[in-house]
């Protein structure tokens, strides 16, 4: 067996620090041992490495190889072609660089927002809850600008140009993914004053439009909801693979986005979205509902 100077190709994420794919195989690979009744020296030596490097691989603090997944899961007895492709993927690409990458010069904050964007690109099913705002799949630039400016943290016209072309990327790589979107969104956020009207049309034009697509539902939780729009605030849950249940709950911050991953602590907010879910306008009614508030948006109001 080789020590810890004789293994080679060691993945070290970038930037010398886990990845939130490199966690995300890691625990995954844990998991399905523990689920097999193996220790880490089974492991190792299937793969022909330490312990050590087991130990490094499950934390996410190295980045396994394409090929040593492959060992593991034949080890794991895990038979499950969707699985397995998704594992091989996940440490395929755990050091790959990021499409938001390309826009750090002129907006550096984006390494706070890194993790969640990559977690986003990989999930299967994504649930939003947003009181406030359009959720951030769904916004048109013109929209996303009018926020972006407003934000105290865009010290520059050319940091809002990014941030929108940011904005619109995530809505491209949603789309190329294929993954299932499904939004709760409170009634103010549709209602509330846009810096004009023609950009309030055409967001409300656009929310129709996603949610012709069979991936997409969209229900409106009504004003009079107040109760159900306390239970939480807003947040992402993101699920994997075949499984609907959330791996991951992502809330912003002023700073940051905080990313939970413990199942006790996302148990309530799973509850919360289906609260929320059941107080909503069903998707039919939802789409009727913001029909009706497009033909109230008049030239008249444009114009005055």
């Amino acid at each position: 067996m080789q020590t810890d100077s004789e293994e080679k190709g060691d993945g070290m994420p970038a930037g010398g620090k886990p990845t939130v794919r490199s966690r995300r195989l890691g625990a995954s690979l844990k998991r399905l041992r523990l689920n097999a009744h193996l220790d880490q020296e089974h492991a190792a030596e299937a793969v022909d490495c330490s312990t050590a490097k087991i130990s490094r691989i499950e934390s996410g603090s190295v980045s396994a190889r394409v090929g040593d997944v492959r060992i593991l899961l034949d080890l794991y007895g895990v038979e499950d072609v969707e699985e397995r492709r998704r594992l091989e993927k996940l440490a395929r690409d755990s050091n790959k660089r990021g499409w938001w990458m390309n826009f750090q010069a002129q907006y550096p904050a984006l390494d706070r927002l890194g993790d969640f964007l990559s977690l986003e690109t990989d999930a299967t099913y994504i649930r939003a809850w947003q009181p406030v705002f359009i959720p951030g799949l769904l916004q048109t630039p013109d929209y996303t600008h009018a926020l972006t400016k407003a934000n105290p943290e865009v010290l520059s016209d050319e940091a809002a140009v990014e941030l929108v072309k940011v904005r619109q990327g995530r809505r491209q790589a949603f789309e190329e993914s294929g993954a299932r979107f499904a939004a709760v969104i409170w009634e103010p956020a549709l209602t509330g004053p846009m810096p004009h009207p023609a950009v309030h049309r055409d967001q409300l034009a656009h929310l129709l439009k996603m949610a012709e697509q069979p991936n997409v539902t969209l229900q409106v939780l009504p004003h009079s909801e107040w109760a159900a729009a306390r239970v939480a605030p807003a947040f992402v849950a993101l699920s994997y693979g075949k499984e609907a249940s959330p791996e991951v709950i992502v809330q912003d911050t002023m700073a940051n986005s905080v990313i939970l991953e413990d199942h006790e602590d996302m148990a309530g907010y799973l509850h919360a979205y289906e609260a929320l879910r059941s107080a909503a306008l069903t998707p039919d009614r939802t789409l009727t509902f913001i029909r009706q508030l497009m033909s109230d948006i008049t030239i008249e109001n444009e114009e005055a």
